[in-house]
């Protein structure tokens, strides 16, 4: 790492013209180290909402600004785009739905120069936008939750060391130099494919707490499923592209989801209740004592926190029921559908 130089930040979007101003004003307030430089490179995906149109007058007006066009439309397409007309010599990821603390980038720098690491990135925070309902509310708090997600360390704000996966990213540019760009087959899970790509090639990955950033989730039910959904039907391209789970935990939505079905089954052809009973009564339980560890940290009000054991199925189930027909695409060779390449916000 140099003491100086350029940063570049990229980001892919779609349809984003309610967000697309804060977003660039955001990245461009970052108070960078002396001697460093930013530019802002955004993707657009064929915006037909105005989004395409409001960046076009953006990097009219500041020289630092810099839109291409992303005919794949898909984050992985956008963010190579991004990455290939960037000029820094670190690359720096931010999402258009996450609010940065004004050092965000120069944590990015720092814990770069420090570690020597290939990525480094800070935890995965979840808070609803101000104003939210009780259900975005519950999705925020189950989402933070580092036992919804199995135990994942990207979702706790403390966390510093090294990781398997960070949110976003920043990277000297020598670490795609090394591992390559994104890989544009797929359309979610496109960043742990990367980073398991890092890790399987001698790479590291560090997390610091210290790289601060607010991530704006989903806020219904519907939109959360969809979502999880996605992410399910993905990762088993990336499990077979490189043979191996990024982590157990990925397994195990699909493994209960299997057992559910196969339980209802017996019931359905004449075996007995017990077996679907049980497993129901069990998950039931658990999800109780996940709420119960969403709910009482953060003291939830009684309208948030009674909808939060239906954002905890709506996230294991969705990604569990994901997960088969990506399995059953990827086993076979097969490109992912397209009906499931579609981003939700």
């Amino acid at each position: 790492m140099s003491a100086e130089g350029t940063v570049s930040v990229i980001a892919p979007c779609r349809n984003e013209r309610a967000h697309i101003d804060a977003f660039c004003a955001d990245a461009l307030a970052q108070q960078l180290p002396p001697g460093w430089r930013l530019q802002l490179c955004i993707a657009d995906g064929a915006s037909d909402d105005g989004t395409r149109e409001r960046l076009q007058a953006l990097a009219a007006a500041d020289p630092r600004i810099t839109w291409i066009d992303n005919p794949g439309r898909i984050v992985s397409c956008g963010l190579n785009r991004a990455l290939a007309a960037a000029q820094g010599e670190v690359i720096v990821r931010m999402d258009i739905h996450t609010s940065y603390a004004a050092d965000y980038v120069a944590q990015c720098l720092a814990a770069l120069a420090e570690t020597g690491a290939d990525n480094v990135g800070g935890p995965w925070v979840a808070e609803p936008a101000a104003g939210a309902g009780a259900m975005a509310q519950a999705v925020a708090a189950a989402f933070q939750s580092p036992w919804v997600a199995g135990g994942a360390a990207s979702r706790r704000a403390d966390h510093a060391g090294w990781v398997d996966t960070v949110y976003l990213g920043a990277w000297p540019r020598a670490t795609f130099e090394r591992f390559g760009p994104f890989d544009e087959a797929l359309v979610r899970n496109q960043d742990d494919e990367h980073n398991l790509r890092i890790r399987r090639g001698g790479g590291r990955i560090w997390q610091s707490p210290a790289i601060r950033s607010r991530y704006r989730p989903r806020g219904s039910l519907a939109l959360v499923f969809s979502q999880w959904f996605q992410y399910g039907y993905w990762k088993p391209f990336v499990i077979v592209k490189h043979g191996q789970a990024a982590s157990l935990r990925h397994l195990v939505p699909a493994a209960f989801v299997a057992l559910l079905a196969l339980t209802a089954m017996c019931r359905l052809t004449g075996g007995p209740a017990w077996p679907l009973l049980s497993l129901l009564a069990a998950y039931g339980l658990a999800v109780l004592a996940l709420t119960a560890a969403v709910a009482q940290p953060s003291r939830l009000p009684w309208a948030v926190a009674w909808r939060v054991p239906a954002v905890i199925a709506a996230y294991h189930l969705g990604y569990g029921i994901g997960a088969w027909p990506g399995w059953l695409d990827a086993l076979r060779r097969r490109p992912g559908r397209t009906r499931f390449g579609a981003l939700t916000r």
